[in-house]
């Protein structure tokens, strides 16, 4: 079978490492890739928010399957542009792709159906957002609504960090249109975990499950250690040779590791 894959970062990477290791896969296509992707997959010259031209595609070229990697193009509607034409494509239409592309629209949601989730409030005037911070709780966290590559969030220790971040996602659009509305929430605190499954809207399948470090870049030691726990029982199991734990061994692997966080200046 043809598979066509779209985007262009690691994920789409990692799928096309992926797909590439089944048998039943004659070609690959990536649209519009990078160098990396184009070791294993031909990358075409097609963005992933040109819909009409990534259909056309697919049709030309006989494609069997198309893989949505990127969250812009299914938050735009892409599998639908794909299904309205009776093309195969793996990915979430656009009025469930929402639950990934607004937060407010998560929240609710979740407040509707009674899903566990950090208090909130939703906002798209900044002068309304700001006189709700004078009385909240510090800490506190501030979220552009919309897609923002991950980095849309603040953590904002005090009222005038706060204040600061209302301007910054708001006023200054540091993220474009996804700051027209904010979500402010509750602090928690605890280890995050994220847990992606497969859907089709009977069946659900889990995939195991990932651990972000948001802040590692920012010299946070919570972070680091965390790090070196999950790396942990890796080390013990190369430290066992022939059946026996060898203490100075497992000591230069924990030695090396902690050398490593050290030098990516986590």
């Amino acid at each position: 079978m043809k598979v066509l894959i779209v985007g262009s970062g690691g994920r789409e990477h990692a799928i096309a490492a992926s797909v590439a290791k089944s048998n039943q896969v004659e070609k690959i296509y990536c649209a519009p890739g990078n160098a990396g992707i184009g070791q294993i997959a031909e990358c075409v010259d097609i963005t992933a928010m040109e819909f009409d031209k990534l259909a056309d595609f697919a049709e030309k070229n006989q494609i069997d399957l198309t893989i949505i990697g990127m969250d812009d193009p299914l938050v735009g509607g892409v599998v639908d542009v794909f299904e309205a034409r009776g093309l195969r494509v793996f990915g979430p239409r656009k009025n469930a792709a929402i639950i990934e592309g607004s937060k407010a629209f998560s929240k609710d949601l979740m407040k509707k159906y009674n899903i566990p989730t950090a208090a909130y409030e939703n906002f798209t005037n900044p002068d309304e957002a700001l006189a709700y911070l004078e009385t909240a709780k510090m800490p506190i966290v501030l979220k552009a609504d919309g897609l923002a590559l991950g980095k849309g969030v603040l953590i904002c220790n005090n009222l005038e960090e706060a204040k600061a971040g209302v301007k910054t996602l708001m006023l200054d659009k540091q993220f474009g249109d996804a700051g027209n509305t904010i979500v402010i929430e509750d602090f928690m605190t605890g280890r995050e975990a994220s847990v992606l499954c497969f859907c089709d809207g009977t069946h659900i399948k889990p995939m195991t499950s990932a651990q972000d470090h948001k802040r590692a870049k920012d010299g946070d030691q919570q972070a680091k250690e965390e790090i070196f726990l999950m790396y942990r029982p890796l080390l013990f199991k190369e430290s066992c040779v022939n059946g026996i734990f060898d203490e100075d061994l497992f000591q230069e692997l924990s030695a090396t590791l902690i050398h490593c966080i050290r030098m990516f200046k986590l």
